[in-house]
C-alpha cells in the first residue's frame, strides 16, 4: 500500500508495522496518521466484543506537566477536583475556556504529587497550556514526552496482558496507570480505553523500541486470537463515548455534552472558565446533545460523513452528530445536539439524512453499559 506522507504528519513508531497489518486508510489527528480500516466496521467490532483488539493510537499525545506549583496549574485548567486523584490513578476531565467552552476532554493521569500527563484527543493541547503557563506565575515545566500509546481492547485483553507481563500487569484498577519495564522496553500499563470494553493502554516510553513492543504485543495475542483493527465508532457510541471535532468542541460547554457530572464550579480554586460555567448552571442551556433512535433499514457501516439535520416538522432544531447501525442492538442509533426544549428522552424528531427523511426518538445514552 503507497501512503504520501508530507513532513508536516508525524508517523507513530508502529506505522511499519501497521502497513504490514493491513491498514487500509490513515485520518490525522494532533497532526500524526491515525491508522483504521484494516477489516469491515462489522468485523472489527465483532473482534473487539467477542475476543481482543489492538490499536495504534500514538495520536493520543501526552502533555507533561510536572514541577512545584504543577498541581496548582492542573486546578487552573479543569473544573475537576485534581487534589482528589491519587498519585498512580487517573480521571476523564475537560480543559475549558473562559467562556466555558471544551477545549480537549483528556484522560488525566496522576504519576506524582507534582508530575502529570494529559492524555489527549484531537487539539493542539499543548500551545493552550504553554500559552497560559507564561502568564500563570507558576514553577512548571510543560512538554510533550516520546510517549507512544497503543491499546489493547476486548473481553480477552486481561489474558494478553498476563502473557505479556505474567503477574506484574494484574489487579489494575479502572483508570490506575502503573510503570513496568518490558525486558528493558520502558512502558506505563492503564486500565482505560476507547471502547466501552474491557481493555488497556500500554504508554510506549522510547519510540525507539516500536516495533519490538508491537511485535511482542502480537506474540502474547497470538493464542487468543488478537486481530489488529482501529478504533470502532459502533462500539464508542454504543458505549455513549463522546468524540472530540465530532460530538464535541471549544464551541460545545459541559453542560451541553452532558459532562456536568465532573463539573465542580463550587471547588476553591479559581479555573479558568468557572465565571462562564458558574452562569450557565444558573441560567439554563438552550441546546444539549442526547441519544437517538433512527427508524429504518440498517444503516450502511462507515456512510456518516457530515452532520445531518435534525427537525421538529419543518423546523431545524438540531444537528445528529453521529449515525450509525449496532450490530447488538440491531438498532440504528446515534447521537444529536437538539434545542433544549426537544432532548427529553421519547420524543420524537425527523432526520434529514442524505437518502431522505428518517424518524428517529430521542434515546438515553450510553445504549450499551460499559462492560468491567
Amino acid at each position: 500500500m503507497a501512503i504520501e506522507v508530507n513532513y508536516w504528519t508525524r508517523r507513530s513508531p508502529f506505522f511499519d508495522d501497521v502497513i504490514k497489518a493491513g491498514c487500509g486508510g490513515f485520518a490525522v489527528a494532533n497532526h500524526m496518521l491515525q491508522p483504521h480500516s484494516f477489516l469491515d466496521p462489522i468485523a472489527e467490532y465483532q473482534h473487539l466484543t467477542e475476543g481482543v483488539t489492538l490499536w495504534d493510537v500514538a495520536t493520543e499525545r501526552q502533555v507533561e506537566i510536572s514541577g512545584p506549583d504543577a498541581l496548582s496549574f492542573m486546578e487552573m485548567l479543569t473544573p475537576r477536583d485534581v487534589s482528589a486523584c491519587p498519585v498512580g490513578r487517573g480521571r476523564y476531565v475537560v480543559i475549558t475556556s473562559e467562556d466555558g467552552g471544551i477545549i480537549n476532554d483528556p484522560v488525566l493521569f496522576r504519576l506524582a504529587e507534582d508530575h502529570f500527563w494529559l492524555s489527549t484527543s484531537d487539539s493542539d493541547l499543548i500551545l493552550w497550556v504553554k500559552g497560559l503557563a507564561v502568564f500563570a506565575n507558576m514553577d512548571v515545566s510543560i512538554c510533550e514526552p516520546d510517549v507512544s500509546p497503543v491499546q489493547i481492547q476486548g473481553p480477552k485483553s486481561p489474558a494478553v496482558i498476563k502473557n505479556l507481563f505474567g503477574d506484574r500487569g494484574e489487579g489494575l484498577k479502572f483508570y490506575e496507570i502503573r510503570q513496568l519495564d518490558l525486558d528493558g522496553i520502558p512502558v506505563m500499563l492503564s486500565r482505560t480505553g476507547w471502547s466501552g470494553e474491557y481493555g488497556f493502554e500500554i504508554f510506549l516510553q522510547d519510540s525507539q523500541y516500536g516495533s519490538e513492543l508491537w511485535n511482542r504485543i502480537l506474540a502474547a495475542g497470538k493464542s487468543e486470537g488478537i486481530v489488529v483493527t482501529g478504533p470502532s465508532d459502533i462500539r464508542r457510541v454504543e458505549a455513549g463515548i463522546l468524540g472530540y471535532g465530532c460530538d464535541i468542541s471549544i464551541d460545545t460547554n459541559p453542560y451541553e455534552a452532558g459532562l456536568d457530572w465532573m463539573l465542580k464550579p463550587e471547588k476553591q480554586a479559581d479555573f479558568i472558565g468557572k465565571k462562564a460555567l458558574n452562569q450557565l448552571k444558573a441560567n439554563g442551556i438552550s441546546q444539549r446533545l442526547v441519544g437517538i433512535e433512527l427508524v429504518g433499514t440498517p444503516l450502511p457501516q462507515g456512510t456518516f460523513k457530515d452532520r445531518w439535520p435534525a427537525l421538529a416538522g419543518d423546523k431545524k432544531i438540531g444537528e445528529v452528530t453521529v449515525a450509525l447501525h449496532s450490530p447488538r442492538l440491531d438498532k440504528n442509533i446515534g447521537y444529536a445536539m437538539l434545542e433544549a426544549q426537544f432532548t427529553a428522552t421519547g420524543t420524537p424528531i425527523t432526520v434529514e439524512a442524505p437518502h431522505g427523511r428518517l424518524d428517529a426518538v430521542v434515546a438515553e445514552k450510553p445504549f450499551v453499559k460499559k462492560a468491567g
